[in-house]
């Protein structure tokens, strides 16, 4: 094996070792429950709650990504094979929101989640051929 396989190789054992050794058992089960629920394998409730009327004002329940965005939340569902419905939620001084995760997920606390989606990488570009 030539030099550069062998630093290249050992290179990424100690990465590995550094990634997975620096984070806590809960820190990696975050991690990959987040990612689970970035890939629409989560079942959430996500529920908007005014504190000064004590009243639910709305309620999401799906496998659904929350992304916060400062004054609004983002959330996005999947609800078929492939469709998915987006939703732009403002937030006030008043109004909350909290999701609560509606059924259990396997997650391994021993591995980094990494999930590569190759339709991503290639350029999705759209032709068009004719007269002008």
């Amino acid at each position: 094996m030539s030099r550069r396989k062998t630093a290249i190789i050992a290179g990424a054992i100690a990465a590995t070792a550094l990634l997975s050794g620096c984070t806590s058992d809960a820190a990696m089960v975050s991690h990959n429950l987040s990612k689970a629920a970035d890939n629409f394998e989560v079942e959430r409730q996500i529920v908007f709650y005014n504190g000064i009327t004590d009243t639910y004002v709305a309620e999401i329940i799906g496998r659904c990504s929350v992304q916060p965005t400062g004054p609004e939340l983002e959330v996005t569902c999947k609800i078929g094979p492939n469709e998915y419905a987006k939703d732009y939620l403002g937030l006030s001084d008043n109004v909350t929101w909290f999701a609560h995760q509606t059924k259990t997920v396997d997650a391994s606390v021993y591995h980094h989640r990494v999930v590569l989606k190759p339709e991503n990488v290639i350029p999705n570009f759209d032709l068009s051929v004719g007269k002008q």
